[in-house]
């Protein structure tokens, strides 16, 4: 006897309330998907912070060790996104201090568009230049500028994620992008 068909549940599509839910009562395949979702934007966040694609993918693998560790203790499930970059920020700043180096530019990844021999060397050059200028920035500061320009985050998503006042977030933001501007003149 067979059974009938059971209709697939896609986590894919689903609420991260419900993914939450169910992975804190030990759903496995909720929480990978909670991990498929937010793991490039938490390795792409990783990788800005700490300037190393190694040091990215351990961050999100602690950060994917300790969420579901404490899922249960997460209050608010619809709030995973910045619980999460929270976390995941928490531990790329570690490794940072961990590592106390400097960013080698064997390990920057070069911008890749293909508009010509010079312009791409120019357009390598300036995206280098601008990693060396966020590596050099506090690191409160180079979260909140990289959250909110690579990861187009609201200023009230970046306050919850780094657990400070949205008004703190505008004011990183401004002395941010005020030193990346003086960093940057020579190539506008």
């Amino acid at each position: 006897m067979t059974l009938p068909d059971r209709p697939r549940l896609n986590l894919d599509a689903a609420a991260d309330s419900f993914l939450v839910e169910r992975a804190s009562d030990g759903d496995v395949a909720s929480f990978e998907a909670l991990a498929r979702r937010y793991g490039p934007l938490m390795r792409g966040y990783a990788r800005r912070l700490t300037g190393s694609t190694a040091d990215a993918d351990d961050a999100v693998q602690e950060t994917l060790l300790q969420a579901w560790n404490q899922l249960g203790n997460l209050q608010d499930g619809s709030a995973v996104k910045p619980w999460l970059m929270r976390i995941c920020g928490r531990k790329s700043i570690d490794l940072v201090r961990k590592r106390k180096t400097t960013v080698h530019l064997d390990d920057v990844e070069p911008f890749d568009h293909a508009p010509g021999p010079v312009r791409a060397v120019e357009q390598d050059t300036q995206m280098r230049s601008l990693v060396e200028a966020l590596q050099r920035l506090p690191p409160e500061q180079r979260q909140c500028w990289v959250l909110k320009e690579m990861g187009g985050q609201s200023y009230e998503d970046i306050a919850r994620t780094l657990d400070i006042t949205a008004d703190s977030v505008r004011g990183r933001l401004s002395r941010a992008r005020t030193t990346l501007m003086k960093e940057m003149e020579d190539w506008r």
